[in-house]
């Protein structure tokens, strides 16, 4: 899942500013919206021609990669003017207000200094691409880069809008002389810091992250500020290497199915074939002690098979089943509990956006991935189906009718459609149809006639809204993977990667031990860091140790994965757990103590998983 981003705290608006906020929106999110569907029908048209026509679009892939950087740019503008960046804010709220609004105000200011110092390395990075042409438009790449400077142009107006707008005059100057004044300490202790070696990383990558992923400040701000810091600080390397290694991180052809797959996620909810879903598995089950608790199981796995995004799933599935479960004396604790722990249980499942991203950046095949994920899950639905059993075996039956044959067959009916999107999927990449890239388009299409001609569900007016809410999600998501990408290039050079090789080698146990390792170390990242910046620091240095004490590196995957789901989803770090509550309209303290029974299952299952390489490769 991609963690549900944080509301800002601040809630008042200053005379003036909604004016100028109406004008970020209007030049920011329409232009967004119009790419999300533009990369949608680029994709879908070179799909068609190529395999129906085949005639095969050489320029398609090219226009689509330099749309996508905008479209990447312009969502984390907007997740900034939104206040939807990822960020941790357990300790934020146990802070007293007034100290919450200082270090509040101190975090626009560490955005406000990390688009500063953006702006003079992406114009020299912009004229460097500018001489570099395309293959097949022959468009200048400088026209594709200058979506950074862009992009970092307007993070520092919103910064300083911010800063004006919700931030009290005295706090803003302390803040601002803080920060400038741990710039000039770090620029004068430039000598002693470059004679301490790797000693740095752990004062930069852990000690100055850590405290801004603590302060609640954006995961993609801290990682950016903190690899700018260590650069300009501890070496001569040139800022420019940030803007490429972003470049490099964000413009991975295989990204672009993020936002395509987050907005897939939104059709199935607004055009019904979700609800569909539920009904059957409901007609199915639902009479049974616990069987609405199956049905959210087996719901989410069919949704997550489809959308990609766990918000996403938890939106779609939580409101059609919800009100029943409460009136069959289901506490609203254990529901949430449950949903939190379904969506860490289905985070394996294809398409999941993190199986994708490890594709990307350890050159994994994503189609054995899309198939090794799938029995990972089962595992996982099973453990928890366990958990539903002794808990529901008091629930209370009177007036629950077991569905008639009919309305079985009439819900199965209405269903077909929407259950057959998680097989087209599939079908479509394994068959070679569509790239693991383009087939988010392909389930769209599918989608929209559904909606349209079948269900006659679509609400035309929602369009918009969602395709700024998924350039939103997208660009805070792609932010924080270009800025560990550039991290990550830092780690890489400092030779810290090698070291870490070395030493994950000679973990005592061999194999056993180093998968006991990981499994500890990714549920910890997961519920820290979440899945994707995770794997885009990690995954490329501990891919190749596994590889190396052969570990199948899709079983490798699938263990890594579920570990981070199950960290995503453990309070009280883990943000989806927050984010379920969220989506259940429930208060977190009412889901914490009821969650653990379904987080021990995960574990036991995630201990099979790792365990039982078959389980994970056993398809492919």
């Amino acid at each position: 899942m991609h963690a549900a981003p944080s509301s800002s705290t601040t809630t008042t608006r200053r005379p003036g500013w909604v004016t100028f906020d109406r004008s970020l929106a209007a030049i920011t999110e329409f232009p967004a919206a119009v790419l999300v569907a533009l990369e949608a029908i680029i994709l879908f048209a070179g799909v068609v021609s190529r395999y129906v026509f085949n005639a095969p679009l050489t320029w398609s892939d090219e226009l689509a990669s330099i749309l996508f950087l905008w479209l990447a740019m312009l969502g984390a503008v907007i997740a900034l003017r939104r206040d939807e960046h990822m960020r941790l804010t357990t300790f934020l709220g146990l802070m007293p207000p007034r100290r919450r609004a200082w270090v509040e105000t101190l975090g626009i200011v560490v955005v406000l200094l990390f688009a500063l110092v953006m702006l003079e390395p992406s114009y020299e990075h912009f004229v460097d691409q500018w001489v570099v042409m395309t293959p097949a438009l022959e468009w200048h790449d400088g026209a594709r880069v200058a979506a950074i400077g862009v992009g970092c142009l307007l993070l520092l107006v919103i910064a300083l809008a911010r800063l004006a707008e919700r931030a009290s005059l005295a706090d803003a100057l302390w803040c601002v002389a803080l920060v400038a004044a741990l710039c000039i300490g770090g620029w004068l202790l430039k000598p002693l810091l470059t004679q301490l070696g790797n000693l740095n990383l752990l004062i930069f990558f852990v000690g100055l992250v850590g405290v801004c992923v603590v302060l609640g400040m954006p995961i993609a701000f801290a990682f950016g500020i903190a690899t700018l810091a260590y650069l300009g600080f501890t070496t001569t390397t040139p800022l420019t290497i940030v803007v490429s290694r972003m470049d490099e991180g964000m413009s991975h052809i295989i990204l672009l199915s993020v936002p395509l797959f987050v907005f897939l996620g939104s059709l199935i909810e607004m055009t019904g074939l979700a609800r569909a879903m539920v009904d059957f598995l409901a007609s199915l089950i639902g009479h049974v002690r616990g069987g609405l608790q199956y049905v959210l199981l087996g719901a989410m796995y069919l949704v997550s098979g489809i959308s990609g995004s766990k918000a996403a799933d938890m939106a779609a599935v939580a409101p059609a089943l919800f009100p029943e479960m409460k009136k069959r004396g289901a506490k609203e604790g254990d529901l949430v509990a449950l949903l939190s722990a379904s969506g860490a249980m289905s985070e394996t499942i294809p398409p999941s956006l993190v199986l994708i991203t490890i594709g990307a950046v350890t050159g994994v095949s994503i189609a054995a991935l899309f198939t090794g994920g799938l029995m990972p899950a089962v595992v996982g639905m099973i453990a928890l189906g366990v958990v539903v059993y002794f808990q529901s075996r008091g629930e209370d039956m009177r007036g629950v009718h077991k569905a008639s044959g009919v309305q079985i067959r009439r819900a199965l009916w209405i269903a077909l459609p929407a259950l057959a999107l998680p097989f087209v999927i599939r079908t479509v990449v394994v068959n070679g149809v569509a790239t693991a890239t383009e087939v988010s388009t392909v389930g769209i299409a599918y989608t929209v006639l559904a909606g349209l001609f079948v269900y006659r569900q679509f609400a035309w007016k929602r369009l918009l809204p969602m395709l700024v809410e998924t350039a939103s999600l997208s660009g805070a998501i792609l932010l924080i993977i270009g800025c560990a990408t550039a991290m990550a290039w830092a780690l890489t050079q400092s030779g810290f990667s090698k070291a870490l090789v070395d030493l994950m080698a000679v973990v005592p146990g061999g194999k056993a031990g180093f998968m006991a390792i990981s499994v500890i170390a990714f549920t910890i990242l997961g519920s820290v860091l979440e899945g994707i910046p995770a794997i885009v620091l990690f995954g490329p240095l501990l891919f190749p140790v596994a590889r190396a004490l052969g570990i199948h590196e899709v079983h490798y995957a699938m263990t890594a994965v579920f570990a981070m789901g199950l960290g995503l989803f453990t309070p009280p770090f883990g943000v989806g757990f927050y984010a379920a509550c969220a989506i259940g309209k429930v208060a977190p303290d009412q889901a914490i103590g009821r969650v653990w029974p379904h987080l021990g299952a995960l574990f036991v299952a995630l201990i099979v998983i790792a365990v039982i390489p078959w389980i994970s490769i056993g398809f492919l």
